[in-house]
């Protein structure tokens, strides 16, 4: 597998001797609570390792305090790790001199933040180009590219316009487009749209994915939300404690959660959108006549329940032309009830008020 980036035992500790405290914590198996009360050290990332493809979206998600913004930092350095190894394109991030990482965050990484720091006094144009301008690109080579990106954001037209003559929804496209200007090959989003409202969020999101399956650049995306990490992410992290918790696809990471935070995490998320033909499907009678009706392996419920619907009699599952399995009307409800287990609610004296107990460690994802 071409890994365009890998990083291997990161730990982030922040104090005045992270690596004595990381020493103390690694030999005391202390947790980051601890950490703080007896070495007044906060642990921001705990040992951890991840490899993304070339090309993937790959999300971090987690509540506020995770770590997951943390463990962006290091991929290109704008935050020195404590201990642990990061690769890009092969080459060892923390090996790198000042020269050889200059050209890391010029060329190869580009980062979108929450908060875009336009320059007021500059145009878009002006905004957009600045990166190409530092590296000294000729005029009207970084003028041209920087209306490319522009358009690409579908802000043709507004070149000469200032960041104050732009809602907020615009002013991300800006940010976006000056990420893009320098054509890197790998974009680094640290919560981008989180501050925007939910339409023009959305509205984003699906330029977004636009944009990422014209251009196949490798993402690693920041996100408290777990409706946009699984909108956009090709794969999943999701992070507590600065432990990186569970790497799956969405499907992995709804469907089959490593532990007991994972699936109160996801909880909120309807399963039922994620089961495909393959999970719900019987094996074939081989003395069974072909079916009439076929969906394929990777059809949706949604998909497979039309289809049932429309034919009233099984369905045929295939893939590569052959039929792998069958679908009757009762693998179907069968599947719907495991997907979407009922709820049972306590009960409670009627003196007393509904509860309102939480899990100890998760407050709502907003």
């Amino acid at each position: 597998m071409d890994w365009h980036i890998e990083c291997s035992g990161v730990w982030k500790v922040f104090g005045r001797d992270p690596a004595g405290a990381l020493n103390a914590i690694r030999g005391g198996s202390l947790d980051k609570a601890h950490a703080r009360k007896t070495l007044s050290h906060v642990v921001g990332v705990a040992d951890a390792s991840l490899q993304i493809p070339r090309g993937e979206i790959f999300c971090i998600m987690g509540l506020a305090g995770s770590g997951k913004s943390t463990l962006l930092g290091p991929i290109n350095r704008l935050i020195e790790p404590t201990a642990g190894t990061i690769r890009v394109g092969g080459a060892d991030v923390g090996a790198m001199d000042r020269h050889a990482l200059s050209l890391l965050r010029s060329k190869t990484i580009g980062m979108v933040f929450q908060h875009m720091a336009l320059w007021p006094h500059r145009t878009l144009e002006d905004n957009v180009a600045y990166g190409l301008e530092i590296r000294g690109v000729a005029k009207g080579e970084r003028r041209r590219r920087a209306s490319e990106a522009l358009a690409m954001m579908k802000l043709d037209g507004w070149e000469g316009h200032y960041p104050d003559e732009l809602s907020g929804g615009m002013q991300q496209r800006v940010g976006l487009a000056r990420a893009l200007a320098a054509d890197p090959e790998i974009l680094l989003m640290d919560e981008p749209f989180s501050a925007l409202d939910p339409i023009i969020r959305r509205e984003l999101q699906n330029h977004f994915l636009d944009l990422s399956a014209r251009m196949k650049k490798t993402t690693v995306f920041v996100t408290h939300d777990l409706d946009e990490a699984v909108r956009l992410g090709d794969r999943i992290a999701i992070m507590r404690d600065g432990h990186i918790v569970q790497i799956g696809t969405r499907e992995e990471i709804i469907l089959h959660p490593a532990d007991d935070y994972v699936a109160e995490f996801v909880r909120p998320m309807s399963r039922s959108r994620f089961v495909k033909a393959e999970d719900v499907m019987l094996r074939p009678d081989s003395a069974m006549r072909r079916p009439d009706a076929t969906v394929p392996h990777d059809a949706d419920l949604r998909t497979i329940t039309a289809k049932l619907a429309a034919v009233r009699q099984p369905i045929g599952v295939e893939r590569d032309g052959a039929i792998v399995g069958i679908i009757d009307s009762y693998a179907l409800i069968s599947a719907i009830t495991a997907a979407e287990p009922p709820v049972t609610l306590e009960p409670h004296s009627p003196t007393e008020g509904p509860s309102d107990a939480r899990h100890p460690d998760l407050e709502p994802v907003r």
